[in-house]
């Protein structure tokens, strides 16, 4: 089974559409999803981030397909505030007993929840240099 394939699929996305969004041929998309391509880490992001999934669902470690919550708003600085903060792969505990995969990722979409509002908040409070006014 090719995620990215079914992904296109099933967000009616043609691949000639999403080669062009990645600027790469439609023939090197469909290397990809023939398998018969490498797919670099870059690349697997960058289709993750289009799709709004996680890499891990993308390349069939997980079978969670929960859809980003990243705001239509976010700047791509933003998005790699957001990554750094959890790119930290510590072992995470409660009361000295470390969690599961499936409680990581309750405290992921936790984490992401609070990371946006807080952004959102910041935006808001202090808003972006008016670029016309100085």
């Amino acid at each position: 089974m090719n995620r990215i394939r079914e992904i296109r699929n099933q967000r009616k996305v043609s691949g000639p559409d999403l080669a062009d969004q990645l600027k790469i041929s439609p023939q090197f998309l469909y290397g990809i999803e023939r398998e018969t391509r490498t797919l670099s880490a870059e690349m697997a992001s960058r289709i993750a981030e289009i799709f709004g999934v996680s890499v891990d669902y993308l390349l069939g470690r997980s079978s969670d397909s929960h859809q980003s919550s990243i705001p239509e708003w976010a700047t791509s600085k933003d998005k790699r505030d957001f990554k750094r903060m959890l790119e930290d792969d510590g072992e995470l505990m409660f009361d000295g007993i470390p969690f599961d995969a499936e409680d990581r990722e309750k405290v992921k979409r936790v984490m992401e929840a609070i990371f946006w509002d807080a952004k959102e908040k910041n935006k808001k409070t202090y808003g972006r240099k008016n670029k016309e006014g100085g």
